[in-house]
């Protein structure tokens, strides 16, 4: 289990010459974020991966925003993964896989996920505008590549089609979050066992 005994959570702190990080997560929430990152879009696709994976998520970040927001989304995505991983634990009794695909107007991007302890991102997905607002969408993958490395996931993530940049990275973190709840859920008829032939998932 993680941190608190008889709970799936975990908390990490990282600080740098570049920012300052603390992530608090709960496994077995209701999907509350408390989200504070200084990148207004990345605290909105934040507040999404909470609600949509039933995680509770609570972040606390500061970079060197006179730079950009790449340290920012690249340090939490690292803190959050380390954080998730910390609260799973051994793993037991988790379903491990999931995958779903999921649309927003326009747009449909795909998302699987092995809980696999070996990290590993597939990003299949490209945006029309190199911003959203402020926001770099090349940060999108950069997120998801600190986050997958960090949990120890192997996601893949790709999008179908989508013309507006905005719904295009939000089915992206929502399409992740529905697969991460759905793979770390307990599956009660295995909730003392690590869902490997191996024994284990490091």
């Amino acid at each position: 289990m993680g941190e608190t005994a008889g709970r799936r959570d975990g908390a990490i702190e990282r600080a740098t010459k570049e920012t300052q990080i603390r992530v608090h997560v709960d496994l077995d929430g209701q999907g509350r974020a408390n989200v504070a990152t200084g990148v207004g879009f990345f605290d909105h696709m934040l507040d999404h991966l909470a609600r949509h994976s039933l995680i509770d998520i609570r972040v606390e970040a500061k970079g060197d925003y006179q730079i950009d927001d790449h340290h920012t989304v690249e340090d939490v995505g690292i803190a959050l993964g380390q954080a998730i991983r910390r609260a799973m634990g051994e793993r037991r009794g988790i379903r491990r896989y999931a995958s779903l695909d999921l649309a927003m107007d326009e747009c449909l991007t795909r998302a699987a996920v092995d809980v696999s302890g070996r990290p590993f991102l597939v990003f299949r997905t490209r945006f029309p505008t190199e911003k959203i607002g402020a926001f770099d969408t090349q940060l999108v993958r950069e997120f998801f590549q600190a986050f997958a490395v960090n949990a120890g996931l192997t996601l893949h993530i790709e999008t179908l089609y989508g013309e507006n940049s905005h719904h295009i990275a939000e089915t992206c973190f929502k399409a992740v979050a529905r697969v991460l709840g759905e793979a770390l859920s307990i599956d009660p008829r295995q909730a003392d066992l690590v869902p490997s032939t191996k024994g284990m998932l490091a």
